[in-house]
This record gives C-alpha cells, sequence and structure tokens, in this order.
C-alpha cells in the first residue's frame, strides 16, 4: 500500500472507529428501559466484563450497529445532570484517544458539538476530521432521560451518525444505561475500511465470541463487528469513567477521568490496547488543555 493510500486509510478508519452515530430503536420511557433492564437480568449478572454489562452488535449491508447496556453505582439524581450539556459531553468524550478535540456552539435547541477526530498521537487539529453533531435532550424527566446527538454525514459517503444515551433509576443508589451508536456507509467507505482491516486493523477483535479455537481459546468476532464492539466500550467505558470522577474535588477530576478510562481498557487488553499509560497521559494532557483554552474563549455552557 503506497504512502498516501495508507495515509487515507488510517484518517478513515480514525474517524469511523471513533465517531459515534445510529439509528436505534430506543423504548423512550422509563418503564420500556426497565423492563429491559428486566430482560437482560440474568446476562447482566453473569458478565464477562468484570461489571454488569451486556454489549452487543449488528452489522446491516451497509450499517453498523452497537449496544451497551449496564448497572451502575450512581443515583439517578446525581447522573443525569452530569450527562446533559455540551461542556460536560465534550469533558467526556476527549477521553477516547481518537477524539482529538471538542467544542460546542449555539443555544438549545439548536446546539451543536463538534468532534475532531484523529489517530492515536497527538497532532495538529487540522489533521483530523471534524464532524458536527447536533446536541439534544429529547426526554429528561425524574425518572428517564435521554440524550441524543446527531449528525447527517461524514467523509467518503458516511452518513446518519448518531450518538444516544438513555437511563433510568433502578433505585436510590444504582442506575440503568443504553448506550447504542451506528453508522451507515457507502462504497468508498466499506472499501477503505476493508483495506484497514487486512493490514493496520488485521489483528484486531472485538468481544463476542464466535467459536473456540485449536487450543480451546475463545475465536472473537473480527471485521466491522469487532470495530462496533471496542468502541462502543470505550465510549460506556468514558461514561463510567465520567462518573466516577463525580466526587473527586473539581481539580482532580480531568486527571482521574483520564486515569480510571486508561485502567478500565487495560481490562480489556486484547480488544482495547492501544498505547501505554504514561503515552495516553501526556497526549490527553496536552489535547485538554488546548480544548480546556478554547472553552474558556468561547465561555462556560453547563446547560
Amino acid at each position: 500500500m503506497n504512502a498516501p493510500l495508507r495515509h487515507l486509510v488510517s484518517v478513515l478508519a480514525c474517524v469511523l472507529l471513533a465517531t459515534v452515530c445510529a439509528q436505534p430503536a430506543f423504548p423512550q420511557d422509563a418503564s420500556a428501559l426497565r423492563a429491559t433492564h428486566a430482560q437482560l437480568r440474568e446476562r447482566l449478572a453473569s458478565s464477562p466484563f468484570q461489571r454488569p454489562l451486556v454489549l452487543e452488535s449488528t452489522q446491516g449491508d451497509a450499517s453498523l450497529k452497537g449496544d451497551v447496556y449496564a448497572v451502575v453505582e450512581q443515583p439517578f439524581g446525581v447522573l443525569a445532570p452530569a450527562l446533559q450539556g455540551t461542556a460536560r459531553w465534550c469533558e467526556l468524550l476527549i477521553l477516547h484517544l481518537n477524539v482529538k478535540h471538542c467544542g460546542s456552539a449555539g443555544a438549545a435547541p439548536n446546539e451543536v458539538l463538534t468532534l475532531v477526530v484523529g489517530r492515536k498521537f497527538d497532532q495538529p487539529l487540522a489533521d483530523g476530521h471534524k464532524v458536527a453533531f447536533r446536541y439534544s435532550v429529547p426526554s429528561a424527566t425524574a425518572d428517564y432521560l435521554r440524550v441524543k446527538m446527531a449528525a447527517d454525514s461524514g467523509p467518503l459517503g458516511t452518513r446518519d451518525y448518531q450518538l444516544v444515551v438513555e437511563a433510568t433509576p433502578l433505585d436510590a443508589k444504582r442506575s440503568f444505561i443504553h448506550l447504542s451508536y451506528s453508522y451507515s456507509y457507502g462504497v468508498a467507505a466499506r472499501i477503505a475500511m476493508q483495506a484497514y482491516l487486512s493490514t493496520l486493523g488485521r489483528d484486531k477483535v472485538g468481544f463476542s465470541i464466535t467459536g473456540q479455537g485449536e487450543s480451546g481459546k475463545p475465536v472473537y468476532v473480527g471485521g466491522l463487528r469487532g470495530v462496533a464492539e471496542r468502541n462502543t466500550m470505550r465510549y460506556y467505558l468514558a461514561i463510567e469513567a465520567y462518573l466516577g470522577a463525580l466526587a473527586t474535588a473539581p481539580a482532580e477530576q480531568a486527571e482521574k477521568r483520564l486515569r480510571d478510562w486508561f485502567a478500565a481498557t487495560e481490562q480489556h487488553p486484547l480488544q482495547l490496547h492501544e498505547m501505554d499509560r504514561d503515552d495516553y497521559l501526556v497526549m490527553k494532557r496536552r489535547e485538554l488543555q488546548r480544548q480546556n483554552a478554547g472553552a474558556a474563549a468561547a465561555g462556560p455552557k453547563l446547560n
């Protein structure tokens, strides 16, 4: 593969790997979401993820979809306000190693959250790819939250980008979260992703077990479903790390989020390990400094 093509494949892979998008069917009320929790109760209790979590993925002819369902040790009264507001989501999304910057503009109901997605090292923002999401909170009641981010198009024919999170209380101390992401893609994106998966991503796998190898070890899903599963998990772990830092002193929260997110990904090194912790921390501290400088110039938006 020549250098220009390799660069194009790498950049597109970063965008598809790190940008979240969806066309999911959501219950859109507390009772339906709690019914989903009841249906998943046994799977949550026997989860292999060292936490009550279920991960699912599907691949269509021209689309990918990933879902995480998880119980978190956070009261809904704490979780719901923490997951509202573009400034808070920028603090959360920047944890992903491919998200290089996050900024917001506009006022409700016309807020826009813009991500710059790049490669797994420090780089100028001009070298990344911007994706602008319409941000909204379709539902925020005493027992149900739904947050949605959507973009119509992306690079090389990708389209229908969304990130949707819904949550409801289970009891006074626990909440149930459903995160879903997916995207649609065209021929150009399919070709670029196939090139990535046959070169840079050829050894990468997801979490779903598709069989058993000759040595008795599990065989994990690869290809595009593996892409979806890895990044669904990365974004869920960002939510978990963000919520887990809320009780920390404000000045210490950003560093705790970074360390907790990296530690959580390292619990699944086969799927999620990409770089050493010190390299990740140095890169993200610089990106946060850049992001915070931009946010300070624009003014606070913790709505």
